[in-house]
């Protein structure tokens, strides 16, 4: 998955948090925020300092992968999140 933007990041961390049934305080808690800057976050601020990002994705058990190639055939053949579906949802609830 390729995540282009703070909001795209957001949307995935929003969706992971809410399959895992772990709400905004909780997850707060465990990153060791406030319940304010995972709503910031969540909403794509990108004003986040990358050390609490990454505790946000070992929170919520995310991998971040930092490969620099990806042929085609890995793509086809590793399922993945679709993020554009992730950002769509997300838009949708907004309006």
């Amino acid at each position: 998955m390729l995540i282009r933007t703070p909001a795209e990041l957001g949307a995935i961390l929003r969706d992971r948090r809410k399959k895992l049934k772990l709400d905004q305080s909780t997850l707060a808690k465990r990153i060791g925020v406030s319940r304010q800057w995972v709503i910031e976050v969540e909403q794509g601020h990108a004003r986040a300092e990358l050390g609490l990002i990454l505790r946000a994705l070992d929170a919520l058990d995310i991998r971040l992968d930092a490969g620099t190639e990806q042929t085609p055939a890995r793509r086809i053949t590793k399922p993945g999140i679709d993020i554009n579906a992730i950002v769509a949802r997300a838009r949708k609830k907004k309006a």
